[in-house]
């Protein structure tokens, strides 16, 4: 897990994510069953035109066998799946009005960055005159113009990244599906590559559902996110809203990373909440739907606490720790302190200086508090 995916996410989408304000893809109760294994679990999405969606989820979690259905590759056991109004039961692949870019690129070895551009257009027949009008706008549209007589070979992982996405955009697809985009380069070229991704796809205006297990992939590329877990959906919104509003356990550990603590509730007001933990005692400032005494988790990210040698004047949200392990990134540095509990507890700090004068070190007694508005009580 990375640190601080909230840190990377791209600008909120100029497309709407209301269903009702443009809906174009319609999943409804979809269910894949392999002989009484439910891969996909009567999941249920719309999506609006334009829109960059992500499906994530660790392996096996049923994110790939639904993007399988919707390029036709599996039939749904049961439920629909609506594109632009046009239900897609019974529809081959090659009469879907959709493209899918795969994780290897699958290009021609012995064509050219142009031909394998063509291939498509070539097969379904279209004059010479637009498949030279097209490719060209696709080689302009992916900055690759120079490398046009080039073999897939002769090109870097990024640069044969950009020609699959060239050939699936040619066909001027109402829908662009790509399983693991970016999972063949390495780590740096991949976040170059995001954001050029995105600004393409954008550009075009397709429609796109990506499948990833990279949760930084999917909260820099896409405008929203399902979250899946064996073979349903814990929770779909924005970045923001999953990372900052997780629902469930699993969802705040998936997505970063995560403090999780255990307590039950001793005050539950309209405005706000307490819980006793262990090592503290949490004030939330909100309320929840629950019963005093009742088994809670509260959910808090290392970047939104503080560290500090002197303890802090409130009696809520503040512990004291020893300093067990450090790990400096750069711009950041991750502490795990040791509670008396025996919990350890992780604080990510950014460096804003180049060197503190009272700098922490291995073996300190720290206090660490947050803001009452830091952290989420999780039910389930």
């Amino acid at each position: 897990m990375t640190n601080s995916p909230a840190s990377v996410s791209r600008p909120t989408s100029t497309v709407s994510t209301s269903a009702a304000d443009s809906t174009y893809l319609q999943i409804q109760n979809v269910v894949k069953d392999f002989g009484g294994y439910k891969a996909v679990n009567n999941v249920s999405l719309d999506i609006a035109k334009g829109e960059i969606f992500a499906l994530l989820g660790s392996s096996g979690c049923g994110k790939t066998t639904l993007l399988r259905m919707l390029a036709g590759f599996e039939t749904p056991t049961s439920g629909r799946i609506i594109l632009n109004g046009q239900d897609l039961a019974g529809l081959p692949p090659y009469e879907r009005p959709l493209n899918m870019m795969f994780q290897s690129y699958a290009l021609f070895p012995h064509l050219t960055v142009w031909d394998n551009i063509a291939f498509g257009l070539r097969r379904d027949g279209l004059p010479k005159e637009q498949v030279a009008e097209r490719v060209e706008a696709m080689l302009k549209l992916v900055q690759l113009g120079k490398f046009a007589k080039r073999k897939p070979h002769q090109l870097s992982g990024g640069q044969q990244q950009r020609v699959a996405l060239a050939r699936s955009l040619a066909k001027q697809p109402q829908m662009l599906l790509l399983d693991e985009p970016l999972g063949a380069l390495d780590k740096k070229l991949r976040e170059e590559t995001q954001i050029e991704l995105v600004n393409i796809i954008e550009q075009v205006g397709v429609t796109c559902v990506m499948v990833t297990h990279d949760q930084e992939e999917a909260m820099t590329m896409a405008s929203r996110i399902a979250v899946m877990s064996e073979g349903r959906f814990l929770q779909v919104g924005t970045p923001g809203e999953v990372y900052e509003t997780p629902q469930t356990r699993f969802v705040a550990d998936f997505i970063g990373n995560v403090n999780l603590m255990d307590g039950t509730v001793e005050v539950d007001e309209a405005d706000h909440v307490i819980i006793a933990s262990p090592d503290c005692k949490h004030y939330v400032g909100h309320g929840i739907t629950g019963t005093l005494g009742m088994p809670v988790t509260v959910a808090l990210r290392p970047e939104k606490i503080v560290i500090d040698r002197n303890p802090p004047p409130d009696e809520f949200n503040r512990v004291q720790g020893t300093i067990e392990e450090m790990s400096y990134f750069g711009s950041f540095t991750v502490y795990r302190l040791k509670l008396a509990s025996g919990e350890m507890l992780k604080v990510s700090m950014a460096n804003t200086v180049r060197q503190r004068e009272d700098a922490l070190t291995w073996g300190d007694s720290v206090w660490a508090h947050w803001s009452r508005s830091s952290h989420v009580v999780l039910t389930q």
